[in-house]
């Protein structure tokens, strides 16, 4: 049996084994107990069943109290757990609420006494706790009883700390040692079942994570690929058991932007960056993940999403030196920690998902190849055969119009050539379409708005109408089409979550300047869906982010009903730059 301390009225602390240390046991229980603590042995061995029998760690731990109730009788009963920095992660009480623990101890200092309590590595048996100078102080305020006796073992997991087993105030008067042997008995019991329950939940926890990674990897691979970044999201959140999943993409100027989200509160969040610079990006653009528990750490503390999440894994995906993105799994704030094993079963997910997301991206790009070379075709004979054809068709109207001298006639054809020009032009936007190359190559914003709104189809179950009016490549800067782009992502998702609409527009314009005549690029959203809520809740509320997006650039944003009062608009301006 562990050495045991006793400390008695006065000061003094006597040791077993040692010149005025405690008498030894007696009595005629076997193997030295007493007659009282043999009565207790049926209960003692049915309690060591029913904790044995259990595998999940609270309900394990209410069993150790419960029994600690039955065979020893004390007021006060508790558990306390460390955690892994040495503090107190949990605390287990029957008989006192940790309400009234703060009023006894106060509570700035009762951690910290509890985890000074739970480092001892020997059983505790004080008569007197004032006596000791350890726990000075922890007599109570006016009013409120304080713990004055205190018996306890320490629990032991695979010869770790694990916590301490403590009770307080035996209805008895003072504790025995025949309750002290119980104590260590429980304590001992305890640290075995946790030992089984800790071992247990490990592999089921890691089964849970191999089964995620699997499924996730047959999912990307063998679907289209589409949406593979919003699979990657949605499986971590659920495996982490994290309040959102988001994956970020790194930028130009060396942050990382939100491009996929699983949440269910998504407001803001695409679109949403971390700021270069930062002790996480410097990490994670190197392929090392980053782990964050403090809020002073939070890598979004100087973006709108401060204080929005509590502990957070972020997660380089990245295979062969290759970095593709950056998974985050944030919790809420005040939610636990993530564990070491947790933090270990993340990254190799995140690794796994990377060399999925590689994979699925190797095959979309040989399917892509097949593609472009149709694409090259097709823009070749609408160009060659179908522009040249209606282009002619046209200057045969406008020949008619000239030869007619009915005006009538002469409206209808000059309104027909005007029909043709527009035709000309809506073919001439899908000639240029066809021909961009892979989404790497360098692209102005025309192909920009024009793979955004094509990814957009897939939410929205239709695409989108485009069209550019003026030389937008030539006018439109990196920032304010990084901007607008963020500002088309958002809308866009806003009117797949909320709008119900079957057809959406999208107007980019850098040929009509403001009223003071300040040049701007304009974009204009309009749909026909169930327009804008009158308040400030759903759908209105997510439009907030635009103004301040257009705000930052010197611009602004507006929104309402459509042109003709049906669906809604969304005008978002910004200095070309």
């Amino acid at each position: 049996m562990a050495e045991t301390v006793r400390h008695r009225p006065g000061g003094r602390s006597d040791t077993p084994g040692e010149p005025g240390g405690a008498d030894p046991p007696r009595g005629g229980a076997p193997n030295g107990g007493s007659p009282e603590l043999s009565g207790r042995i049926p209960r003692l061995l049915r309690a060591m069943v029913n904790i044995g029998g259990d595998v999940e760690l609270h309900t394990l731990l209410d069993r150790v109290t419960e029994a600690a109730a039955d065979l020893v009788g004390a007021r006060y009963i508790g558990i306390g757990v460390l955690d892994e920095e040495g503090g107190v992660g949990e605390l287990v009480t029957r008989g006192v609420e940790r309400e009234l623990l703060e009023r006894m101890w106060g509570l700035p200092h009762l951690d910290r006494r509890i985890a000074r309590m739970l480092e001892s590595p020997r059983p505790v048996l004080l008569d007197d706790m004032s006596e000791d100078p350890r726990y000075t102080g922890l007599p109570g305020p006016d009013g409120v009883p304080a713990i004055r006796s205190l018996l306890g073992a320490p629990i032991r997991v695979h010869g770790a700390g694990f916590g301490a087993l403590y009770l307080g105030d035996p209805r008895a008067g003072v504790f025995s040692r025949d309750d002290l042997q119980v104590c260590q008995i429980l304590a001992t019991e305890a640290g075995i079942a946790i030992g089984n329950a800790r071992l247990y939940e490990a592999v089921r926890q890691r089964a849970r994570w191999m089964d995620g990674s699997a499924e996730l990897s047959t999912s990307l691979l063998s679907g289209d690929g589409d949406n593979a970044l919003a699979v990657v999201a949605e499986q971590a959140r659920r495996l982490a058991d994290a309040d959102a999943g988001l994956v970020l993409l790194p930028d130009e100027a060396g942050g990382l932007v939100v491009v996929a989200v699983s949440s269910t509160e998504p407001m803001g969040l695409i679109g949403a960056e971390i700021p270069p610079g930062g002790w996480a990006n410097d990490l994670l653009l190197s392929g090392e993940p980053a782990f964050v528990e403090h809020t002073e750490d939070d890598p979004w503390r100087s973006t709108h999403l401060a204080g929005r999440y509590g502990p957070n894994m972020l997660l380089p995906l990245g295979s062969d030196g290759k970095l593709i993105g950056v998974l985050s799994v944030p919790r809420a704030p005040g939610a636990p920690r993530f564990t070491f094993a947790e933090r270990a079963m993340a990254t190799q997910f995140a690794q796994q998902a990377a060399l999925a997301l590689l994979l699925t991206e190797a095959r979309r790009d040989r399917e892509q190849l097949a593609v472009y070379a149709d694409r090259d075709r097709i823009a070749r004979d609408l160009h060659d055969l179908v522009i040249q054809r209606l282009f002619a068709t046209g200057m045969l109207l406008e020949s008619a119009g000239r030869a007619t001298r009915d005006p009538g006639l002469s409206a209808r054809i000059g309104k027909a050539v005007d029909e043709l020009d527009a035709t000309i032009q809506e073919i001439r936007t899908a000639i240029f379409a066809l021909q961009q190359g892979p989404e790497e190559a360098p692209t102005g914003l025309r192909t920009r708005v024009l793979r955004e709104t094509g990814t957009a189809a897939r939410s929205l179950g239709f695409q989108p109408s485009v069209s550019f009016i003026g030389p937008v490549d030539a006018r439109v800067g990196d920032l304010t089409a990084k901007n607008m782009i963020a500002a088309i992502r958002e809308t866009l998702s806003n009117v797949a979550r909320h709008a119900g609409a079957s057809r959406v527009e999208v107007v980019v314009d850098v040929t009509e300047p403001l009223p003071d005549g300040r040049e701007v690029v304009r974009l204009t959203v309009t749909d026909d869906g169930v327009g804008l809520p009158p308040d400030g809740t759903g759908r209105r509320s997510g439009l907030v982010n635009l103004r301040r997006r257009a705000e930052s650039l010197g611009g602004g944003a507006e929104y309402g009903p459509g042109p003709d009062g049906r669906g809604a608009s969304v005008r978002w301006w910004a200095p070309p730059g």
